[in-house]
């Protein structure tokens, strides 16, 4: 598979990004969610100017990365909380750090100074791509909550908090 951009998330790309949002809920490594949400709902909730898709060569979406704020509070201005789906064609390809690189520089030049999510600890591979774009583990969060949806569903979860602090961005 050959890249050939990471752009800006229009809402024509919706019905790709939902079908590999539902795969990351299917697969129970990705996310407490059990349904996707209405295009509505994931625009309202994701930052504008901090969503992003890759396309394949022929112009396909292969993974999508989003971000959304974590408070209204002025002093979290520069905090925000991000998710990274690939499709299951276009895993460990190199997809998702494309679009990390992206994220980072887009947050970094509207002036966020802290990117942070969390990640199932079992999901290894999330783990190290975040670790390789910079990011640490900053605590577990033991039985956090309960599964809804794939292979451990009703099973309570632990998640890793991660965060990525930029170097060029301070905090006031």
């Amino acid at each position: 598979m050959l890249l050939t951009e990471v752009r800006e998330m229009t809402p024509a790309d919706w019905p790709t990004v939902e079908k590999i949002y539902a795969q990351g809920i299917d697969d129970g490594e990705a996310t407490f969610e059990v349904a996707t949400p209405t295009w509505q709902a994931f625009d309202g909730g994701k930052l504008p100017g901090l969503r992003f898709v890759a396309l394949d060569a022929g112009g396909v979406v292969m993974g999508w990365v989003a971000a959304s704020a974590v408070s209204s509070r002025p002093a979290y201005r520069g905090v925000v909380e991000h998710s990274v789906y690939i499709d299951r064609s276009a895993r460990g390809q190199g997809v998702g750090r494309l679009l990390l690189d992206a994220l980072i520089s887009a947050a970094e030049n509207s002036g966020v100074w802290t990117i942070q999510s969390s990640i199932f600890p079992e999901n290894a591979a999330s783990v190290r791509l975040h670790e390789a774009a910079g990011f640490r583990v900053v605590g577990r969060r033991k039985r956090i909550a309960q599964s809804g949806a794939g292979p451990h569903a009703g099973s309570w979860r632990d998640t890793l908090l991660i965060e990525r602090r930029s170097s060029t961005v301070q905090s006031d």
